[in-house]
């Protein structure tokens, strides 16, 4: 491939991603050369398109639904992110001819919470709604903040329970179905269901959210999410949809990939003004 260097977005579907404009305002922002498009690749062909991309000289790749463990086999090796989260994000051709394959998913979040939207996660109460490859990407980099606790709730109590085992020499995790959530509020309680998406709940009880919870829907949308509106209707001392995330997530695969990490704010700005 001649010209600019060549990046992009595999998912399927993936012509609902907003990375292209993401990038683009990254590249410009930083005054780098680069293209980003939108690649649909089918699951039968997914790994040979994807050697295909980088043996024509692309540089980079971004990994979306549902193809982000799938991803894993794609690189020759793994960051320690990527090996913690069992998922790929981003796939990187390095100097030497290989792929590296890393999640910047856990590093979006804790960038999102820490940095934009000022909350504190050390000596905090977490609860995590979901026990899908959403929150496994974000729950070692979540411990590493040092929370008094994390817990994890799945509408299936085994899923919640198998996936804290998993990371559970990390730091203090638990996993319970939706019934048996401690009581009392939460400092921090993040959805990583994508009930948000079909207009629904989760099924887990108001109580673990008080007046001075931080709520934050990894989903996002036009206007508030519907997990938003029900945690603001509630009374929660604030909420917030997961454009940030999104935005911070992309900035770390920009990083790696080009070794200038841009401002997240104008892009943010821009996505939410719309």
């Amino acid at each position: 491939m001649s010209g600019p260097d060549q990046y992009g977005v595999v998912g399927h579907p993936v012509a609902h991603s907003l990375s292209p404009f993401i990038h683009a305002m990254f590249a410009r922002q930083t005054g780098q050369s680069l293209s980003y498009r939108l690649f649909d690749f089918p699951p039968e062909s997914l790994q040979e398109r994807i050697a295909a991309f980088f043996a024509q000289g692309g540089r980079g790749l971004n990994v979306t639904l549902p193809y982000k463990v799938a991803a894993v086999a794609c690189a020759a090796e793994l960051t320690r992110r990527a090996q913690q989260a069992g998922a790929v994000n981003t796939l990187a051709m390095r100097k030497d001819g290989t792929i590296l394959g890393d999640n910047t998913d856990g590093i979006g979040l804790t960038q999102d919470l820490c940095v934009n939207q000022h909350v504190i996660v050390t000596r905090r109460r977490v609860l995590i709604i979901g026990a899908g490859g959403a929150t496994r990407g974000v729950i070692a980099p979540l411990l590493g903040l040092e929370p008094e606790s994390i817990t994890i709730a799945n509408r299936t109590a085994d899923r919640a329970k198998a996936l804290a085992a998993a990371f559970a020499q990390l730091g203090h995790v638990r996993g319970v179905g939706f019934r048996y959530i401690a009581e009392g509020a939460y400092d921090l309680i993040i959805n990583a269901t994508s009930a948000s998406l079909t207009g629904q709940i989760p099924d887990v009880p108001m109580g673990v959210i008080g007046s001075d919870t931080f709520c934050y829907d990894m989903a996002y949308g036009k206007g508030d999410t519907p997990f938003v509106r029900w945690c603001l209707e509630l009374g929660c001392r604030a909420a917030a949809p997961g454009w940030g995330m999104l935005v911070e997530q992309a900035a770390e695969s920009f990083r790696l990939w080009r070794g200038v990490r841009p401002l997240t704010g104008p892009v943010l700005c821009a996505l939410t003004a719309s």
